[in-house]
């Protein structure tokens, strides 16, 4: 495998590759080689978020249920309703 060298790097971008390292108990190298490939999956593509079918359909679901929402309901979330007393 080919060694990756990176000179005069950002230190705000190290110390999130570090921290993306530590919580996933990861070597830095298998971050960095990790990150790439993933941010390499994400430019390669063509931009949008690709779901399986199974993920679609519970987001199409969802998308269905808030529209069927009434008007002002979400704005009473966390108040009291009137006339209880409270």
């Amino acid at each position: 495998m080919t060694e990756i060298v990176l000179k005069d790097i950002d230190e705000v971008l190290l110390d999130r590759i570090r921290r993306v390292a530590e919580r996933r108990g990861w070597e830095l190298s298998h971050a960095l080689l990790h990150l790439l490939e993933r941010g390499l999956y994400a430019v390669e593509g063509d931009g949008g978020l690709n779901f399986d079918n199974s993920e679609a359909d519970v987001l199409q679901a969802a998308i269905a249920a808030l529209e069927d929402v009434p008007d002002g309901v979400f704005s009473m979330i966390g108040q009291i309703p009137p006339g209880t007393g409270r």
